[in-house]
């Protein structure tokens, strides 16, 4: 059982073991990722004919728990109908996973506080009920799954309808994608992922919807039922997700389609509606689920380079998006303005921002910067292809997205365990860390002199 609690043991009383809330996501994620492994390396997973190794089962194993999206095999041919079960599964275990442990390390945090900050974080947290890990768990469950069910019937009766598919299969590819969808996955069932259904928006407008309902959070989801039609009493969490979430997807679709508009490889052969309609799609992939429905390889560099940058922030907390979060990124840029301005303190949305968080906020983008480029450089140093095709391959990694310029498989086994690597910190790593920080803060009984450095 999880031990956040501050209080020292009684007189005579054997210590209690203390296992870090880290330590705990870490290892259950681990868990089930070589449990995925050991799955989908028995040849009852395999189609018949082909042969995955190890290597390649871990990798697909690592990026379906930290529903990444990542593949150095062709999903649609290289696993049996038992290996893609086992493989929407574990999506469906780790997208739930981290949204459960993510809102359980809330519930855990606001335990530990005194009275007077349970009260105030109480406050701030409408959203989420404090009072009951049950409830809490099973409220995400049924979300999701109701999420995905809406999600399954309107996709599956587009397959049986417009493409012919027979009721089962119809039912079979629309639960895949649901479920892919909403945990911000990735996986297709087909070899060209959503290539073949680009400008059909009865299929991409659902998933599109799943995924950025997945990326909101669980908090943002349960505050929008609860209170949908009373915006002042929203909490700064749902504003700022909210808020970033709508002016990401405008202006990464916008992005996207200038600099993409007369590319006849990607978007330029459709007409003006299709355009705008798969650079949305695209815009709403990179927060982070990954599907692709043109070319990725065949997309200006430049565009790779805009596509970086979405795919670094990710979307909202508790939820099964990735990358450092939308939060993140809107503390960073509240606190730039602040300074630009020349203002005292850090003020969003009618609330004075707790100076704790700049410095959460500033050691996980750092760090995750760091992350991304080390690996880079490492990839640069064992590979030599071009930076930046490596440079998306990271950053889709580490924001487990799981969109690719095609080079996943080329790379050697050792780039391969790179993205692995990349993939694992990018799931738990902002999570993870963030728990740290805020539990490791304490009180110091004295104060060092001041003093300013010469910055610029």
């Amino acid at each position: 059982m999880l031990d956040l609690s501050s209080s020292r043991p009684r007189p005579g009383a054997a210590p209690r073991a203390r296992i870090a809330p880290a330590q705990v996501v870490v290892l259950g994620f681990l868990a089930a990722m070589i449990a995925a492994t050991g799955l989908l390396s028995l040849p009852i997973a395999h189609a018949p004919g082909e042969r995955v190794d190890v290597l390649e089962a871990a990798f697909t194993a690592v990026s379906a728990v930290s529903v990444t999206g990542h593949v150095v095999v062709d999903t649609a041919t290289a696993w049996s109908p038992f290996g893609l079960v086992v493989i929407v599964l574990f999506i469906q275990l780790g997208g739930l996973g981290i949204m459960l442990v993510a809102s359980l390390i809330g519930l855990a945090l606001v335990r530990r506080f005194t009275l007077r900050n349970r009260i105030t974080t109480g406050t701030e947290n409408r959203a989420v009920d404090f009072g009951d890990a049950g409830r809490l768990a099973r409220g995400i469950l049924a979300t999701s799954l109701i999420i995905e069910g809406a999600v399954a019937l309107l996709l599956a009766a587009r397959f049986a309808l417009e493409y012919d598919y027979p009721l089962g299969e119809a039912l079979w590819r629309g639960g895949f994608l649901a479920i892919s969808s909403f945990n911000n996955a990735g996986f297709a069932p087909w070899s060209d992922n959503m290539i073949g259904f680009a400008t059909d928006p009865f299929v991409v407008l659902p998933m599109s919807i799943a995924t950025i309902l997945g990326g909101l959070g669980f908090p943002v989801l349960r505050q929008l039922r609860k209170e949908f039609g009373r915006p002042l009493h929203w909490t700064m969490n749902t504003n700022i997700v909210l808020v970033m979430t709508a002016a990401l997807l405008v202006l990464g679709t916008a992005y996207i389609a200038v600099l993409e508009w007369g590319n006849r490889a990607t978007i330029g052969a459709y007409d003006a509606a299709d355009r705008i309609l798969v650079a949305f799609f695209h815009s709403v992939q990179t927060r982070t689920a990954g599907f692709n429905s043109v070319d990725i390889g065949q997309l200006n560099p430049e565009t790779l380079l805009g596509m970086d940058v979405l795919m670094f922030i990710g979307g909202g907390p508790a939820g099964t998006a990735g990358g450092i979060k939308v939060t993140t990124f809107a503390v960073l840029l509240f606190i730039l303005l602040t300074e630009l301005r020349g203002e005292g303190a850090v003020n969003i949305f009618g609330k004075r921002l707790s100076r704790a968080v700049h410095r959460e906020a500033i050691t996980i983008a750092l760090l995750s910067l760091a992350a991304v480029m080390a690996a880079t450089t490492a990839l640069m140093m064992i590979s030599h292809l071009d930076l930046d095709v490596l440079l998306f391959e990271a950053v889709s990694a580490f924001g487990t997205v799981g969109l690719s310029t095609g080079i996943t498989a080329d790379l050697p086994p050792a780039g391969q365990v790179i993205l692995m690597v990349l993939m694992l910190l990018g799931r738990l790593g902002p999570l993870t860390l963030g728990t740290a920080l805020v539990l490791r803060q304490r009180r110091t009984l004295y104060e060092l002199p001041k003093e300013r450095p010469v910055i610029g």
